[in-house]
């Protein structure tokens, strides 16, 4: 469980597609040889049968695409919430190098080194970022520093640390109640999941260059874990009720200012809180 709610917390999430360029030198493919080709051989390689089409590939062999986290920062008892992501809009055009090299550097030289909330995010996030971010050749050593005792930093590679906490690994047990996920476990406490768009959308959305629906799919699922976060640290005891109420109109205080700004697509996941509220309210 939870043990300490850090002055510096990151909730995020990324979004990530095969990559092709990495398809073709695994599986020495022809570099002529269309992308829709190479992916349909990695799909292939990676298991798919009749009934599952488009297994879940190694992360190494796929793209990260996009990179949202809400942040918390709490300083001289000022407590301020944000949504940031790369890239910022879907207008931008950002290789996934320049994408992970601006999060890992960032995230290792904020101060105070924040803490890391995911879902899910030591199996697949957090690897990812470390893998794609090798093959890229990039070099964060501030991100990769560890301390020399576990009660002197915050370090992401150790699983009795605080520094990373992956939220499904501590809600899910073994076996079939391993199969959580995180729109299960928002809706169920109500928290808007998966709205329209999920996960297996991603890739026909990239395809088409459709990078703005992607950012904003990301941006709700950054929402809906830092929400958990919320949640579970309140159950650990570390937000008292009022303390826990303050945290969530924090978070309706964001959206109604980024809404406010343009982000339009932000009301509705502002809507659909909002309804789930008020359906488990009277469970």
């Amino acid at each position: 469980m939870i043990r300490t709610v850090a002055d510096h917390v990151w909730a995020f999430d990324l979004e990530w597609v095969p990559d092709p360029a990495s398809g073709r030198r695994v599986y020495d493919l022809p570099p002529d040889m269309p992308d829709d080709e190479v992916i349909e051989i990695m799909w292939r390689e990676g298991g798919a049968t009749d009934d599952v089409s488009h297994p879940y590939l190694k992360t190494i062999l796929c793209r990260v695409v996009s990179i949202a986290a809400v942040t918390r920062r709490q300083s001289e008892g000022r407590v301020t919430v944000s949504l940031a992501s790369l890239p910022h809009t879907g207008d931008e055009t950002m290789s996934e190098r320049e994408m992970l090299r601006r999060f890992l550097v960032q995230l290792g030289q904020a101060t105070p080194k924040p803490q890391l909330v995911g879902f899910n995010s030591r199996d697949s996030d957090l690897p990812i970022l470390i893998q794609r971010g090798i093959a890229h050749g990039l070099n964060v050593p501030a991100f990769c520093a560890r301390p020399s005792k576990p009660w002197e930093g915050i370090d992401y590679f150790s699983k009795n640390s605080d520094g990373h906490i992956d939220l499904r690994e501590i809600v899910s047990g073994y076996g079939k109640t391993r199969g959580c996920t995180l729109h299960e476990f928002a809706t169920v406490s109500g928290i808007p999941g998966k709205m329209g768009t999920t996960g297996s959308d991603v890739m026909a959305l990239w395809v088409a260059g459709d990078i703005r629906t992607i950012v904003e799919y990301n941006h709700f699922d950054a929402l809906t874990t830092y929400l958990l976060w919320l949640r579970t640290a309140r159950f650990a005891g570390l937000f008292s009720e009022e303390a826990f109420a303050i945290e969530e109109e924090r978070v309706r205080d964001l959206l109604r200012t980024r809404i406010a700004a343009g982000d339009e697509h932000l009301a509705r996941y502002r809507d659909r809180w909002a309804a789930l509220a008020a359906e488990t309210a009277m469970a």
